[in-house]
């Protein structure tokens, strides 16, 4: 997505402020610091930094995962300081799919199962749901796995399956922590061309926190986290 094109896109995520403070002992640490972002529909921003720079603490903030210390998130003109956990659980099952460094993936339930998962949460008839998860699985060369457990799959393809799940109820933002460390080349490399026509022909928005270069560097925008705030990457 050009940047023209961004512009002129509606803003599916906004956070103004965002600031997320610990304490530790006697003296409290701040990781983000007055941070503010904004992401429009169809965009893809990368976001690079070192190891305890705040990158997933950035996304746990930006999913609802976690609250921040100060300042506010938006996500399709819905502000999430305002929901309730139960709201904001419904919320995040029908507007933000995410795919964690580590997968996440449930253990006694196959492939298949994982990838359908949020589909089911939301009420969704069990058949229905594997039906639309099988048709993500096949995107990401998963389809002739489907019916194996995590503990029955490779590292790279349980986060193929993670990736699936995250998709399969077409989320209007995903957000993804290092979506590529444990795949080859080429299954990364599909799994940023399926990126590119989901931001194409959905809309949907991408923050993609990673220590590659090469993936950050395919993105629309990169952004570096530093010192709490991000920097505009040339």
């Amino acid at each position: 997505m050009s940047e023209t094109t961004s512009n002129k896109a509606p803003v599916m995520l906004k956070c103004e402020g965002l600031t997320r403070t610990y304490s530790e002992g006697p003296q409290d640490l701040t990781v983000l610091d007055t941070l503010d972002l904004q992401v429009h529909a169809g965009e893809r921003v990368a976001i690079v930094g070192s190891s305890g720079s705040g990158k997933t603490t950035l996304l746990n903030l930006l999913g609802g995962l976690d609250r921040p210390t100060e300042g506010s998130v938006v996500i399709a003109d819905q502000p999430l300081g305002g929901l309730s956990e139960s709201a904001l659980g419904r919320f995040r099952n029908r507007y933000i799919g995410f795919v964690y460094q580590f997968h996440h993936l449930l253990a006694e339930f196959t492939a298949v199962e994982n990838a359908a998962l949020p589909l089911i949460i939301r009420g969704q008839a069990k058949k229905m749901a594997e039906q639309r998860a099988m048709q993500i699985l096949s995107r990401v060369g998963m389809q002739d796995r489907a019916d194996h457990k995590p503990g029955e799959l490779s590292g790279g393809e349980r986060q193929r399956v993670a990736i699936a799940r995250a998709l399969v109820t077409d989320p209007s933002l995903v957000l993804m922590d290092e979506p590529t460390g444990n795949l080859d080349q080429t299954t990364a490399a599909t799994i940023l061309a399926l990126m590119d026509e989901l931001a194409r022909e959905s809309a949907c928005a991408f923050v993609i926190v990673t220590h590659d270069t090469g993936l950050a560097g395919h993105q629309d925008r990169m952004m570096k986290l530093d010192g709490g705030k991000l920097v505009q990457q040339p």
